[in-house]
């Protein structure tokens, strides 16, 4: 049986610990629950002992767990790859889209955004290793892609989210997360006021914090394995 509250708190504490060695405050890292194909009940679970962001990567999926859970109280981040064909539904239910790479996508998502929702929050995402087959746009265009999303009405271009290539060494997983918050601090230098960095899943969290990331996210560490 999976002790989704137990592994909770355990994650809280090891989140703690590693903003301490980086020198942040714990209250500087949002801790985001990657909960896809895992059952409502585990979500209401960790919403009773205080998470309130969960991030999910299938649109139906996603908003079937919205609908059902019946807390407003709750943030819904999509952090899949998002079609062209699906932006309405999530520009209609998530409060957060991590995955931005094609300005198609922003457009459809602020055009599609219910007024009485207010803006939708979103990241771009990098390819930082450019690897083949994953979404992402490469770092030399993220600027660009962004000066077309800043102004576009219903979203807030928030900042940047990237999943690097598995490595297994502390200070190599840290190198692409240095490369992104650089990007980031690039952006911001040039008039932008991007404030979020979210990098780091439970494999690599450490590095990432001492990059600089705002929201983990974490999901085998909580949930146990993917279903």
């Amino acid at each position: 049986m999976i002790r989704v509250t137990e592994n909770f708190r355990k994650i809280q504490d090891l989140l703690g610990q590693a903003c301490d060695r980086a020198g942040r405050t714990t209250e500087s890292v949002k801790l985001l629950a990657v909960s896809k194909t895992k059952p409502l009940n585990m979500i209401l679970e960790l919403a009773r002992a205080g998470q309130y962001d969960f991030g999910e990567n299938f649109v139906q999926e996603g908003i079937d767990k919205i609908e059902q859970s019946g807390r407003q109280d709750l943030c819904w981040h999509f952090i899949g790859h998002l079609q062209s064909n699906k932006t309405r539904p999530v520009a209609e239910h998530f409060d957060w889209v991590h995955t931005i790479d094609r300005t198609k996508i922003a457009r459809r998502l602020s055009a599609q955004r219910p007024t009485a929702l207010g803006p939708l929050n979103v990241c771009l995402q990098v390819n930082v290793d450019r690897e083949e087959g994953k979404s992402g746009a490469a770092l030399d265009d993220i600027e660009p892609l962004a000066a077309e999303v800043a102004d576009l009405p219903g979203i807030k271009l928030r900042g940047l989210m990237c999943i690097p290539a598995v490595r297994e060494n502390h200070e190599d997983q840290r190198e692409p997360f240095r490369r992104v918050r650089e990007a980031l601090e690039k952006l911001n230098a040039s008039g932008y006021s991007m404030d979020t960095l979210s990098m780091g899943m439970t494999g690599d969290y450490e590095a990432a914090i001492e990059e600089g990331a705002t929201i983990v996210r974490i999901g085998t560490a909580l949930f146990g394995a993917r279903d």
